[in-house]
């Protein structure tokens, strides 16, 4: 078995790709209440942004030749990209025009277009563009002084062509690096003349309009841009308007060593994202050869960085809408969320820890026991500090706030926020300057390395002893998104858990090089290594003829070395299930190579984010949660923790979570040794969908709960 042959690995952006084809087949899926459906389009198209933004910038800013483990080399991989990305388009597209539209004008919802609205509707756009629209429209015009704009990332733009002006002529220019200046050099006499008009950001995009009773109309903002046009240049023939929206790099490089103050070069940093260089470009079906031939050369673009969209651009606009609440009759009913059934009804948190460790299943099970913890700690005269790691937190985060009553009771509070979490750094960035006037101790973290585990630590004055109380997590302290992904909490005050959460702090805020630990494995310093021998383990037990298994859940699989010791482990005859949600680069049932392996992966109403690892099977298994993935990134390049479950029924009850993720035969996929998925088949089977199983299964441990203290 030739470990390095390139036909062994799928592409991980391919199967990137190859994830968001299964939320669109959600979108697709008229089983769904429509505007979950819509919901998940959305989804599909914010995944696409931020899936340029990072990962095609990423390729695109490559100068390693060097191909991948699935033999693509960066060149290869752009150009597979384009031809994939170009089809998932125009699903994405056909589905919004030809079903969701249409399902929506069963229900009464219309999305019209100027033309189409009545007197009372056109009376009430004109007098919306003329009272607000008009105030803050800036047209931008493209001639010999005014060079075309630098479009705002994810903005969505009019691009205008107007008739020749026999008084204007029209001049080709380009810009002079050396001369600073931009210089004509081409004189074309005259011809069409072109601008750029921003459809502004701070009013909605989608414009609900006075309706017939029983109904919902709305309007596209740009679409009453595009009807008033004119008003915006008078004296002049608009002859064409198109649409064009421009995704652009969004990475940033910070070189942390000669940074005198991280916050603010970060705060920079963030603030130029908006003018990296264009990896897509969105325009609307029917733009002109003429214009398009322009934004192809002002904006160095490619025939295969160009998207011409027959519909509206931006579908992430339909988020917020699918969300209204007027069309929550068009959604799932809502699953109400469980109290944890150990803490129902106990005055203290730390009086139930100390008696056993507990686990919490989000959302099924709600968040509030998390932020209760934090709570009581900043309240209780006992505690004498807090410490903890926060990656991503909430606009309004209680947990916050706790840390900041905390620090004003005396305690001593300290916090790692992770400045450079993708997407939240300017959240983060509020939040730490907050906590720093409160009194807050807060760092940065280390480094050259993301701070991403998940970890609260409280030291307790008690009779007998100070002791400490961890919180362990999968999962962000983020109350908001802990109501639609899926994460596992551990409670505990293991002695040896307290020791090594103190190590950990140490390492994080000091200057400490903790090597010994005692139950955890850290990122990047033993994580990797515990993995593969946990794995290697398992191949010695099947070396040996006994039972070797393992079941892992994951957000993602791309790492070769891990790849590699599985194929290794499958070889020896080792059963390996894996749930892995987004991309996978292993490939599944390959004869000889991966024929004991399978790879799952579930998209529901809730995101599969908790990590879950067993080694072993029945009363010998091992138990783990972390909050790495079985990626690169994840083992050598960010602080992550992977901890072990200890206690038996927790043990079984996590066992048993995977179990009944496997058993999904309703929303759970199989991947197929040419890495496409399937769903299995479910002829004469009882429908198990796992995310409502588990749902069930937390509301009747919280029941039980209650009831009993009830007959108590």
């Amino acid at each position: 078995m030739n470990l390095k042959d390139h036909t062994l690995y799928l592409n991980r952006e391919l199967s990137w790709l190859d994830f968001n084809e299964r939320v669109l087949e959600e979108a697709q899926d008229k089983t769904l209440p429509l505007m979950e459906r819509l919901k998940f389009l959305s989804i599909t198209a914010s995944n696409l942004d931020e899936f340029f933004m990072v990962r095609v910038a990423a390729l695109l800013r490559s100068e390693n030749p060097v191909p991948d483990a699935s033999g693509l080399t960066p060149e290869q991989q752009l150009s597979a990209i384009s031809r994939r990305v170009h089809e998932m388009v125009s699903r994405q597209y056909s589905c919004f025009t030809r079903s969701l539209i249409p399902s929506m004008e069963k229900e009464g919802i219309r999305l019209l277009v100027y033309e189409e609205l009545d007197q009372t509707q056109r009376t009430y756009v004109d007098k919306y563009f003329n009272n607000v629209l008009y105030q803050v429209l800036t047209p931008m015009a493209i001639d010999k002084s005014r060079p075309f704009p630098n479009l705002n990332n994810r903005t969505i733009n009019l691009f205008i062509e107007l008739a020749a002006d026999e008084t204007m002529p029209v001049h080709t220019v380009e810009w002079v690096e050396d001369e600073g200046r931009w210089r004509i050099v081409e004189d074309s006499g005259l011809g069409p003349l072109y601008a750029v008009v921003q459809v502004p950001t701070i009013v909605p995009r989608i414009v609900k309009l006075p309706s017939p009773e029983g109904q919902h109309h709305y309007i596209l903002l740009e679409n009453i841009i595009m009807a008033h046009i004119s008003r915006l240049f008078l004296g002049h023939t608009v002859t064409r308007t198109g649409l064009l929206r421009v995704t652009r790099n969004s990475e940033y490089t910070i070189d942390e060593d000669d940074s005198n103050d991280l916050l603010d070069e970060l705060t920079r940093s963030i603030r130029d994202r908006r003018w990296g260089y264009p990896v897509r470009v969105e325009i609307s079906k029917g733009m002109g050869k003429p214009g398009l031939r322009l934004l192809e050369k002002t904006l160095n673009l490619t025939a295969d960085k160009i998207y011409e969209i027959n519909g509206p651009l931006d579908l992430t606009a339909w988020m917020g809408f699918a969300g209204a609440k007027e069309f929550a009759y068009l959604r799932n009913i809502p699953w109400p969320q469980a109290q944890a059934p150990d803490f129902v009804n106990q005055p203290s948190m730390f009086d139930v820890i100390k008696k056993k460790d507990v686990l919490v299943h989000h959302p099924y099970m709600s968040f509030d026991s998390v932020v209760r913890f934090v709570q009581e700690a900043a309240v209780d005269p006992n505690v004498l500090a807090i410490k903890q790691t926060l990656y991503r937190v909430s606009g309004q985060s209680p947990i916050i706030n706790a840390l900041i009553q905390a620090a004003e009771n005396g305690k001593e509070v300290s916090v790692l926020v992770e400045l450079m979490a993708r997407f939240d750094e300017e959240n983060n960035i509020n939040w730490a300057k907050l906590l720093e006037k409160s009194g807050v101790h807060v760092v940065y973290g280390l480094v050259g390395l993301k701070t991403h585990c998940k970890v609260c630590l409280v030291v307790r004055r008690e009779e007998d002893a100070i002791r400490r109380y961890m919180h362990l997590s999968t999962g962000n302290y983020n109350e908001t998104t802990a109501k639609t992904y899926t994460d596992i909490g551990l409670f505990t005050c293991s002695e040896a858990f307290g020791q090594d959460a103190s190590d950990l702090f140490n390492v994080l805020t000091g200057y400490s090089k903790a090597t010994n630990w005692h139950k955890f494995a850290v990122a990047p310093g033993n994580l990797r290594a515990a993995f593969l021998r946990l794995i290697n383990e398992e191949i010695m037990l099947a070396n040996q003829g006994k039972n070797a298994e393992i079941t892992a859940k994951m957000n993602s699989l791309s790492d070769v070395e891990i790849i590699q010791t599985l194929y290794k482990a499958s070889a020896a005859g080792v059963r390996i299930r894996l749930l892995v949600r987004g991309l996978c680069s292993l490939r599944a049932g390959l004869p000889g190579v991966s024929e004991n392996i399978s790879v799952s992966s579930i998209v529901d109403r809730y995101l599969e984010h908790n990590r879950i690892f067993i080694f072993g099977g029945g009363g010998q298994a091992k138990v783990y949660l972390s909050s790495a993935d079985w990626m690169a990134r994840n083992l050598d390049r960010r602080v992550e923790v992977l901890f072990p479950v200890e206690d038996t029924d927790l043990q079984q009850e996590l066992i048993s979570q995977l179990d009944i993720s496997l058993a999904d035969n309703v929303k759970r996929r199989e991947q197929m040794p040419d890495g496409t998925y399937q769903r299995p088949d479910r002829r004469g089977r009882t429908a198990v969908q796992s995310q409502f199983e588990h749902h069930k299964r937390a509301e009747e441990s919280s029941n039980e709960a209650s009831t009993e203290m009830f007959n108590f």
